[in-house]
């Protein structure tokens, strides 16, 4: 029985030395797999709006129903989501006034962008000028921050509209560059499509 025991014992240390020769790797990191949708688009063309632009067939643009707690006053408030990626652009129309200035808006736009420095590697800066006469410009924010796509288009007279698009869930560059990219096109459409009604 000793012999038995003595005999199974250096089988099992045998085998389990044995197994631990080879390379070992060890599995990456992986992402959930994303499904991209067909581009496809559309135009969108609201009634109570001063603007009309093309939008991917699967984007939902619905009027934006709270600020900060409150109803927003404004019908041209918009979000446009996606619901595939957990995204939305939050798109804010503003009338150019006397007391809403060109300047203002511009300001704010720019404060609003660069508030992000914190998280960002970079903020580039684009100008926008499209075959409707809209111009504006786009923020790509690098890493990790918040919103990596922001932008502002306008008439410089009467009409302004500033968008940014925010994913709901932890900022990761490096995994949400695929759809980034993705939504960036639909973003490139909009804007270069964009058009103030007369």
């Amino acid at each position: 029985m000793i012999k038995y025991i003595s005999f199974l014992s250096f089988i099992v240390v045998a085998l389990s030395l044995s197994s631990c020769h080879g390379d070992y790797m060890p599995r990456p990191k992986a992402y959930p797999r994303v499904h991209y949708p067909e581009k496809k688009y559309e135009t969108y063309d609201p009634a109570a709006c001063p603007f009309k632009f093309r939008k991917p067939v699967y984007a939902i643009i619905q009027q934006d129903t709270s600020f900060f707690g409150q109803r927003p006053t404004e019908p041209c408030w918009l979000n446009m989501t996606f619901p595939d990626f957990n995204g939305t652009i939050n798109l804010t129309y503003k009338e150019i006034t006397k007391t809403m200035t060109l300047d203002r808006l511009l300001d704010d736009a720019h404060k609003l962008s660069f508030k992000h420095t914190k998280k960002a590697n970079y903020i580039d800066e684009s100008l926008i000028v499209n075959k409707h006469g809209v111009s504006g410009i786009f923020y790509n924010v690098g890493g990790d921050a918040a919103t990596n796509i922001q932008f502002f288009l306008t008439d410089s007279t009467h009409h302004y509209i500033r968008g940014s698009l925010y994913f709901y869930n932890p900022p990761n560059a490096d995994s949400m560059a695929p759809v980034l990219s993705f939504v960036k096109a639909d973003i490139d459409t909009m804007i270069s499509s964009f058009e103030w009604k007369k």
